[in-house]
């Protein structure tokens, strides 16, 4: 066993927040790298570590990050990722991926959550989710959508946000496919900004948990509540079995959904839990009687103005008919893709960007100094793919394959591959395989 003389990256947590008030993120993002090659390194073993954390990773003295403590890793291939043998979840509530909250199997994507977390801690000095009890801590994790890191550290620039948001992503599919891609974007935000000292916002709230906590364990020096509808949140709400998640499943109450603002819970993050909205049908009131002859005439009026909208579409549809030879490609399409919304779609990123110098100004082959090697396209935005190709003079071939991890317009591979050595002189037609952004 490797001996190593360091202190935890907690300890080098809290020296940064005693004296910035949170870790910059430059270092953070750098940290942060190196903690996903180690663990590239565990998954390409099959070994997922289930309890990243800043107490589990060391700095040495020269600054090399160790990750430590495997004890409760599992191996993917053994068929018992979630539990141990006494049917426990194992792992700290602070960090613990929504998969392994539910007690559901993991894989090498919940250690690239937990890591989101830690970045998220590193970068605003805090944890993204607090509550008062562990039960409500990762019941936060399954449910509350985290802040932006940025409404906390007001330094940090669009891009960390982003990463920390994909990272965090409740469905493991939306998550970063490896801890390499990972890295790899951790790298590139760290050189896409230049570091400035953190700039905390004080008493900026993160979500907390409280409603949750209240309602599984009441505060021990009030009474029994009084017997009626309290909305627990394990059960149905009062609008009926609630919608389930379109691709992994995750339970949704109404209940404890941040974004909305129409459910019983919403901006409620007090200690106790509000009764639900009274949906009983009221008694009519004394002028309710002439109500039948406004009605009805509210219906009809309705139904002339359905008569009306309808012959109106109808007419366009006709005036519009005559003319679809005149339209060969351009508009057409992006009318019927807008119309034909496929469930699960996921729309561009047009962050990931490359620049048009790739094209422009391409690195030289290592083995012929008359030509150069073909840029790497992927998993970056096609419109900046084209800006880039059409700097250089350079020809292209899409081919549109299914996919929603990294979202429409994402390059998913290419031909010529990345590094491949081309003659600019004779440049070939470079092949792109484009995401639709939809299912596969």
């Amino acid at each position: 066993m490797e001996y190593i003389e360091g202190k935890p990256l907690g300890s080098v947590l809290d020296a940064d927040i005693r004296q910035y008030g949170a870790m910059p993120a430059d270092k953070a993002l750098k940290i942060t790298a190196d903690v996903l090659a180690a663990l590239e390194i565990s998954h390409e073993m099959g070994l997922v570590h289930r309890d990243i954390k800043p107490g589990n990773v060391m700095m040495t003295k020269r600054n090399v990050v160790k990750v430590m403590d495997f004890g409760i890793a599992r191996a993917m291939q053994s068929g018992v990722t979630s539990m141990t043998q006494t049917g426990m979840v194992v792992g700290t509530p602070q960090y613990l991926s929504p998969e392994q909250a539910l007690g559901r199997g993991v894989d090498a994507r919940s250690d690239l959550y937990s890591v989101g977390i830690m970045l998220f801690q590193l970068v605003t000095g805090r944890l993204p989710f607090e509550a008062d009890s562990p039960l409500a801590i990762a019941y936060a994790h399954v449910q509350e959508e985290p802040v932006a890191a940025s409404s906390v550290n007001r330094s940090l620039p669009p891009a960390v946000d982003a990463l920390i948001a994909r990272a965090l992503k409740k469905n493991p599919n939306e998550r970063f496919p490896s801890a390499e891609t990972m890295r790899d974007e951790c790298l590139r935000v760290a050189q896409s900004f230049q570091a400035v000292a953190p700039n905390i916002v004080p008493g900026a709230q993160t979500p907390s948990g409280s409603g949750v906590g209240s309602a599984v364990f009441p505060p021990v020096d009030q009474g029994t509540p009084a017997p009626g509808p309290v909305q627990t949140p394990y059960q149905p709400g009062p609008y009926g079995t609630p919608t389930p998640a379109p691709s992994y499943g995750y339970p949704q109450q109404g209940g404890y959904q941040a974004p909305p603002q129409t459910s019983a819970y919403a901006g409620q993050h007090g200690p106790s839990t509000p009764p639900p909205y009274n949906l009983s049908p009221q008694p009519a009131t004394g002028g309710s009687q002439g109500g039948g002859k406004s009605n009805r005439a509210v219906v009809i009026g309705a139904v002339l103005v359905s008569i009306i909208a309808v012959g109106g579409l109808v007419t366009a549809l006709v005036l519009n008919g005559g003319s679809g030879d005149d339209n060969k490609g351009g508009g057409d399409s992006t009318a019927s893709s807008s119309t034909t919304a496929v469930e699960g779609h996921k729309g561009p990123d047009t962050s990931k960007t490359i620049d048009t110098e790739k094209c422009t100004d391409p690195t030289e082959s290592y083995n012929d100094p008359k030509k150069i090697q073909v840029p790497n396209f992927q998993f970056k935005d096609l419109s900046s793919v084209k800006s880039c190709f059409q700097a250089a003079g350079w020809q292209m071939k899409i081919t549109r394959v299914d996919e929603n991890t990294y979202g429409e317009d994402s390059i998913m591979d290419q031909f010529p591959s990345a590094g491949t050595d081309v003659d600019p002189k004779d440049m070939p037609e470079i092949e792109l395989k484009v995401s639709t952004g939809d299912p596969s």
